[in-house]
């Protein structure tokens, strides 16, 4: 399934100050409840509650080749966790850390999936 992306600045700002949240050494995952979750889910053609997914990679990562690698390592960690079978009717912003830099893919699904759990995402019989 496609991942739906938080396009409007004021969600960033409103999963920051009051989501949940869950900091590791790479990443730093934000969560609050979506209220137009239904009203996408009767949009979406399959008729599920998606997870609407922002990205935050800030300058301090480096230049722009350092940021866009961030971004990937970020999509494919938070795919990973889909894969792990998580909660769905959330906003989620996944936002990059300074220590992330020359890291793996590996290393980031692994922190993602134990931050995930954290926060109480994961579906317990898949888990």
């Amino acid at each position: 399934m496609k991942n739906y992306a938080i396009k409007e600045h004021h969600l960033y700002n409103k999963t920051f100050a009051k989501g949940q949240r869950a900091v590791g050494r790479l990443v730093a995952v934000y969560v609050l409840k979506d209220y137009a979750a239904r009203r996408l889910r009767d949009a979406n053609p399959q008729k599920q509650y998606l997870n609407r997914v922002g990205l935050s990679v800030g300058k301090k990562i480096g230049g722009a080749v350092q940021r866009n690698r961030a971004k990937r390592l970020l999509r494919e960690g938070y795919r990973a966790v889909k894969a792990a079978g998580v909660k769905t009717g959330f906003l989620v912003v996944l936002a990059a850390r300074e220590e992330i830099k020359g890291k793996k893919a590996q290393d980031v699904q692994h922190e993602m999936l134990k931050l995930f759990r954290r926060l109480d995402l994961i579906h317990t019989e898949t888990v």
